[in-house]
Formats: structure tokens, sequence, C-alpha cells
């Protein structure tokens, strides 16, 4: 047993001191760059050499990135929930890498979350979340599967582990479940190909997702809208 230890002590200490070598080339592309921990990817991958594509939801938040970043640094404005701006995006990098492949797709985007009681809830609501923190997520994946088997590439989809615990009703945690179950099946498929695929699963972060501001606006306004058949089964003291 204490050989079995030592070996795999071993072996993940040659495993984690391999680094990315010969950076200049290696075309990065991340979504949800507006702000966060896709933002502080974005300027911390550019600082070390690779060729950063960062999506970005806004125009105010692609010029803000580039003011702060190289100029080989580059954006395009993505809206997930849109199979059209996800087309656009998808040229947009196949032109930039200009026949050399993706080296990585970084995900990160996530949709709106309105944390309440399920049946405060209207599909829409669900769709919301889902048309960007998954469907949008995975439509983009397949649309860049051909540039990431060409450089032999990474997929990194980045998911919350607040998504690992189904407390709260509406479409987050099913976005992230979902997500989880792309990448296993993903992974899997894509050894054939050389694609790794990986997911990170992080913490929590001061942003507005979990401010309690937002989520109280959110609350308000779904109980709001309830009728009052709903409203009286829930109570005041409950809300």
């Amino acid at each position: 047993i204490l050989a079995s230890i030592l070996s795999l002590i071993i072996y993940w200490l040659i495993r984690d001191s391999h680094r990315v070598r010969n950076l200049s080339g290696k075309y990065v592309f991340i979504t949800g760059c507006d702000t966060g921990l896709g933002n502080s990817l974005a300027k911390w991958l550019d600082k070390r050499g690779f060729c950063v594509i960062a999506a970005c939801a806004t125009e105010k938040g692609s010029q803000e990135l580039r003011s702060c970043s190289s100029l080989s640094l580059k954006t395009v404005n993505l809206n997930l929930a849109d199979s059209n701006s996800i087309a656009r995006a998808v040229v947009f990098v196949t032109e930039e890498t200009a026949g050399k492949g993706l080296f990585s797709l970084v995900s990160n985007a996530e949709g709106t979350a309105p944390v309440a009681p399920t049946d405060w809830l209207r599909i829409e609501d669900f769709r919301s979340v889902l048309d960007v923190s998954l469907l949008g997520l995975i439509e983009i994946t397949l649309k860049l599967l051909p540039l990431l088997k060409k450089a032999e590439g990474r997929v990194v989809n980045l998911i919350n582990t607040k998504g690992l615990m189904a407390f709260v009703g509406g479409g987050y945690s099913l976005s992230k479940w979902g997500m989880e179950a792309f990448s296993d099946t993903l992974r899997i498929e894509m050894q054939h190909f050389g694609v790794k695929v990986s997911i990170v699963e992080h913490g929590f972060f001061k942003a507005g997702v979990v401010n309690s501001d937002v989520i109280e606006k959110y609350l308000l306004r779904l109980w709001n809208r309830l009728t009052p058949e709903i409203r009286d089964s829930y109570g005041e003291k409950y809300f």
C-alpha cells in the first residue's frame, strides 16, 4: 500500500511539473470575458504570450479589456443565446487562427439565474439560463471542434461548484449538471483525436451573481407576478 501511495505521489509530481512550452502562436478562445473570472483569465494568459481571443457580451466589456491588454489580444462580441452571434464568433476565430487550429476553448459564460421556489417560475425563466449556460456553450463547442481537433487542443469548462448541489429551483443547477455530463461524454469521444476535455469546478467569487441585493430583486419581481393563490399558499412570512 505504501509503495502504491509513493508511486502515485511521484506520478503526480512528474505530471504537474509539465508546462506548456512555446506559447507564441497558441490561440485560446475564452467566453464570458466582460468581468470576473473570464476577464482575469484573458489578461493572465495574454501576459504569458498566448494569442487570446476574448468573447464579451457588450462592447463596453470589449473596450475595457483591450485597453489593459497587449495588441495581440482580440475581442469579439458574443451572445450565447443567439445562434447567429455564435456563428459570427466562430467565423472570427477561424479567420484569426489562420489554419493553425485552436489550442484551447475556455467556456465560462453564465446565464442570469432567478433564485426561487420552482413553482414561482415559468418556463422562460429556465430557458433564460439554459440557452446561455448550457445550450449556448454546447453549440459553440460543437462548432469549434474542427479547429480544436486540428491543433489537438483542449476544452476547459469552468463550472461553479454551486451547480453540484441542487438546493434551489430554476435552471442554474440544471445547466451545471448538464455541462458536467456533456464534458464527461466529450472527453471520452475526443481522446481519439488527441483533444483533452477538462472541468474546473471553482468556488465563490465576489460578483453580482452572489450579491444579496440582486437575489432580493429577483425574488421581489417573481413574488409580485405570482397569482394570489400561490402567494397565499406560501404567505408573507415565508417570503
